[in-house]
């Protein structure tokens, strides 16, 4: 049995890469942004994209429309959690944490007999304004649709327990229209997938220098060598571009150390003065583990958690260094994104945009073991 779906803030469709492969077919989705939603439309041809905002009521009126006239039964909706992540500015009462109402009016019209909601785990303690009271979005989420719907006993999920190489935590509502009998729930828990197993094997990269091709030869000899063996693997899995200050910090500091830790090659000022930093800034991840949270600014060494782990090596004047001093590549983050390898990204998509993307997205695998847990009953 194949379900008809929604998809709700769709983004670029990252957690919908698999849906197909579990006996969903998304036919409608709804995004705010035209790049996304251009993106989203050239990975998956057979879908309907409404580009428009769902706070609009005629883009709303027409998302609604078109679910029941294509018999929608399954809607995922996962709206913004800027308002609410860790990596953001957290406001009271953010006007983006109000947009779970209108996912809301959306279910109640189209009465989908599946749902799944996601967000950040912030959201069980986030508040909103609703009807002169200040509730908590689960509460409220709850009171509007849990006289026609059954929700899961456990909400809080870690990517890494489904097969994602990546620590990734989410909140996931997942429900199930009353008397249709099925228990919906997140499956068995699964073995770890570290570093090492998911990216281990590839080709070392040395990164792009911005001072420029002759500088990054001078500094790295076989640069256009690994670059070619990456290229030999995918054409995502190429060379990022950083400045030689901060690669030279990063090719002196461990795996899983934060550079700012380094006695002497440490983040620092034009004048020496050190960077003051969060303990997380440039570091570099760890083999033996799944990778750190993916976030939005991925692409930059002094960002969270983002540096490859690297290979330590003796060089030829015998100072102890560390290999690959770069961000993941785009081929990397696809797989601790669990993304198929052969995903469509479109030729005109940036790098920035890209990593970007990525780093709002929920990992496609984990969405795929969840919803997976439910088809297999029907």
């Amino acid at each position: 049995m194949r379900l008809k779906g929604l998809s709700l803030f769709s983004n670029v469709g990252i957690a919908e890469a698999y849906l197909k492969d579990v006996g969903i077919d998304v036919v409608l989705a709804n995004e705010i942004d035209e790049k996304r939603a251009r993106f989203y439309q050239e990975v998956y041809t057979d879908a309907h994209m409404i580009c428009g905002d769902i706070t609009d009521q005629i883009i709303r009126d027409e998302i609604v429309k078109e679910a029941i006239r294509k018999k929608v039964e399954f809607i995922i909706a996962t709206p913004p959690c800027q308002g609410m992540s860790e990596a953001g500015l957290r406001l009271e009462f953010d006007p983006r944490n109000q947009l779970i109402f209108y996912a809301v009016d959306v279910i109640k019209k189209v009465k989908p007999k599946f749902v799944l909601l996601e967000n950040v785990p912030k959201q069980l303690t986030t508040k909103i304004e609703y009807n002169g009271e200040v509730i908590l979005i689960p509460e409220y989420i709850k009171r509007e649709l849990g006289a026609d719907y059954s929700f899961n006993k456990e909400t809080l999920v870690m990517a890494k327990d489904y097969g994602v190489p990546q620590l990734r935590e989410r909140n996931i509502f997942l429900l199930v229209k009353k008397g249709l009998g099925y228990i919906w729930e997140f499956p068995q828990k699964q073995q770890e997938i570290t570093l090492e197993e998911a990216i281990g094997e590839l080709p070392s990269l040395d990164p792009l220098l911005r001072e420029g091709i002759d500088e990054t030869i001078k500094r790295f000899p076989d640069y256009e060598k690994k670059k070619e063996a990456g290229l030999q693997v995918s054409k995502w899995h190429y060379p990022p571009k950083h400045s030689w200050k901060q690669v030279e910090w990063m090719m002196h500091t461990p795996t899983g150390k934060s550079a700012i830790y380094n006695d002497r090659y440490y983040p620092q000022k034009e004048d020496g003065t050190p960077v003051k930093a969060h303990h997380n800034n440039y570091r570099r991840l760890k083999w033996d583990m799944p990778c750190r949270t993916v976030t939005q600014n991925n692409g930059v060494i002094s960002s969270l958690a983002c540096v490859h782990p690297g290979r330590k090596y003796i060089s030829a004047n015998g100072e102890i260094l560390y290999s690959d001093p770069r961000v993941l590549t785009i081929y990397e983050l696809m797989i601790v994104m669990s993304l198929p390898l052969d995903w469509n990204i479109p030729e005109w998509a940036e790098d920035t945009f890209i990593r970007r993307v990525f780093g709002e997205g929920i990992p496609s695998k984990l969405v795929k073991e969840i919803v997976g847990e439910l088809t297999r009953q029907l």
